[in-house]
C-alpha cells in the first residue's frame, strides 16, 4: 500500500493495515508512528520528525514499534478516529517505519532509513468529491548540456488532491523515428484547484524534429491525455509551445456533451415537426334561419 485515500464524514471510524518488510541481513527494531504533512509548491511535503497535525491527532497504532527478523515483516493497524465537530476539507499525512543504523567503525552519524504511506483524508457530508485534472500548455526545451525535456502544465480541476505520474512517446519524427515511452518526473502533487507542472526528460541524441509527442498523466482512476506537435529547440533554449492535435476529455465531460447534443437534436426535430405540421381547416359557419 502506497496512500491511504478516503473520504469520511465526520464521526467516522476506519481502520487500515501497513505491511512493514526488514529488507535487510539483519535484525531491525522498526518505530512506527504518524506525522504531519503539508502540499506547497505543488509537492507534498513532510513535516520534520514527529511533527503533528489535526489528522495525527485522529490516528492511533496498534504497535509504536515492531522487532523484525532479517527480511522479516509484519503488518500493524492504523485507526483513524475523526471526530463529530470536524471541519469540512482535506488533511494530509503520512505513518512512518524509521529505523537507526549504527554508526560504522571509527564513525559517529548514526543513519535513519525511514519509508512512510501517504495519507489524503477528505471530510465532509454526502459522497466523496470528484477528482479530476486537465493538461494545458505543453512546451518543449533543451538543457545548456544538450538533454532535452517536456515540460506539460497541469490543473487540478478536482476536489481532492492530485499525484501525478505518466509517460511521454514521440512519433512522426524525422524519418518517421519514434521514441519512448520516457517517465515524467515523480512527485507532483496539486490540491483542488491548483495548478503545476510535470517534466519528461529525453535521450541527448533525440534530434529537434518535428514530433508528435503525446503525452498520458494519471492520478489514481483518473487517466488524461493530449498529443501536440513540437520541436526541440537548441542547447539552452526554450521551444515554442505545441499546438493540440488531440484532446482526451474526461468522461463527464463527454457524458454532459452528448446529453447536451442529444438535447439540441430533439429539439430541432420538434421544430421540424411543428413547422411541417398542417394548419387547422377553418370552421365552417352554419346559417340560422330566423
Amino acid at each position: 500500500m502506497r496512500y491511504i485515500v478516503d473520504h469520511l464524514p465526520p464521526g467516522t471510524t476506519i481502520k487500515r493495515q501497513v505491511l512493514i518488510t526488514n529488507r535487510t541481513d539483519e535484525a531491525r527494531r522498526i518505530d512506527v508512528y504518524p506525522a504531519a504533512a503539508t502540499l506547497e509548491g505543488s509537492a507534498f511535503r513532510f513535516g520534520e520528525g514527529h511533527a503533528s497535525n489535526e489528522l495525527t491527532s485522529w490516528i492511533s497504532l496498534d504497535h509504536t514499534a515492531v522487532e523484525l527478523e532479517p527480511w522479516g515483516e509484519t503488518r500493524i493497524r492504523a485507526t483513524i478516529t475523526v471526530p463529530p465537530t470536524a471541519s469540512r476539507g482535506e488533511r494530509y499525512g503520512v505513518i512512518w517505519a524509521s529505523t537507526t543504523s549504527a554508526p560504522r567503525a571509527g564513525g559517529e552519524i548514526n543513519q535513519i532509513h525511514r519509508v512512510g504511506v501517504r495519507v489524503y483524508l477528505d471530510i465532509g457530508p454526502g459522497g466523496e468529491p470528484v477528482s479530476d485534472f486537465a493538461i494545458g500548455e505543453v512546451r518543449p526545451a533543451r538543457s545548456p548540456e544538450g538533454v532535452p525535456s517536456l515540460t506539460v502544465q497541469v490543473t487540478n480541476t478536482g476536489g481532492r488532491a492530485i499525484d501525478l505520474t505518466g509517460t511521454v512517446t514521440v512519433s512522426d519524427g524525422p524519418a518517421g523515428s519514434r521514441a519512448g515511452p520516457f517517465p515524467v518526473g515523480q512527485g507532483v502533487t496539486l490540491p483542488p484547484g491548483g495548478s503545476g507542472q510535470v517534466v519528461a526528460r529525453l535521450p541527448a541524441e533525440l534530434p529537434n524534429g518535428p514530433w508528435r509527442a503525446e503525452v498520458k498523466l494519471e492520478s489514481g482512476m483518473v487517466k488524461r491525455s493530449v498529443t501536440a506537435q513540437i520541436t526541440f529547440p537548441d542547447p539552452g533554449q526554450v521551444g515554442r509551445k505545441g499546438g493540440v492535435v488531440s484532446r482526451m476529455l474526461s468522461l463527464w465531460t463527454v457524458g454532459a456533451a452528448v446529453v447536451a447534443l442529444l438535447l439540441l437534436i430533439g429539439l430541432a426535430a420538434l421544430l421540424r415537426r411543428s413547422r411541417r405540421a398542417p394548419a387547422a381547416p377553418p370552421r365552417e359557419r352554419i346559417p340560422v334561419h330566423h
